[in-house]
């Protein structure tokens, strides 16, 4: 990932302007996540937290909350930003956390970069980190109706949309249970699909080989 995350610090200025803040979240988003915090119990990972305003937004409602990054522009703007919130330099590839020792995982925009072929890397590590009945919140762009996946030319680094029911099933490779599903468009939007997943106590990680952001 060192092309995303140098792509990612020559444009980091101009992306946090942009979108680097709860007041250019889309309200349906704000309400998917609100009403995922609202049932997580337990210590919260943001994982690819870009310029950090997810990770203090769910300190503010009352989580245990770290947030991780390989972008560091983003983490220094995020501790200046948003003081007294734990922020990290970290790869979402390869999670320092212990197995089975988070009640929930953030991956909003985070794994928009990752290939077909390498996307089972994360979505391995988040399921290693969760403990059995731990819960994700994945985010990414949608596809077009009748697309599987698709790359594109992103404004930092080719990306790629993904149709729900295929990053559907990835995470249920992974070792989780999908609980909801979202999608939503509009004029001004990019298409964007979510998940919100349990971590089942019978899954495995490993048959994965294991080891943001937002919307952009």
């Amino acid at each position: 990932m060192s092309e995303v995350t140098h792509a990612y610090s020559r444009r980091a200025a101009e992306y946090t302007e942009l979108l680097g803040s709860m007041s250019a979240v889309h309200p349906s988003d704000l309400a998917l996540i609100d009403a995922w915090a609202r049932t997580v119990e337990g210590p919260v990972l943001d994982a690819g937290c870009g310029p950090g305003h997810w990770t203090a937004h769910l300190v503010d409602l009352g989580l245990q909350v770290r947030g991780i990054d390989l972008v560091e522009p983003f983490l220094d703007h995020a501790r200046s930003a948003h003081p007294g919130v734990r922020f990290d330099r970290g790869s979402i590839d390869r999670l320092a956390d212990d197995d089975a020792a988070l009640g929930g995982v953030l991956s909003w925009f985070s794994t928009i970069h990752h290939t077909p072929g390498d996307i089972g890397v994360p979505l391995a590590e988040f399921a290693r980190v969760l403990r059995p009945g731990g819960t994700l919140v994945l985010g990414c762009f949608d596809a077009p109706d009748g697309a599987d996946v698709e790359p594109f030319d992103h404004a930092v680094v080719t990306a790629y949309r993904w149709s729900p029911e295929r990053i559907r099933a990835e995470v249920e490779r992974a070792g989780f249970e999908v609980v909801e599903t979202h999608r939503r468009s509009g004029a001004g939007y990019r298409p964007v699909a979510a998940l919100v997943a349990r971590r089942t106590s019978s899954g495995s990680a490993g048959v994965l080989g294991a080891g943001g952001r937002d919307d952009r």
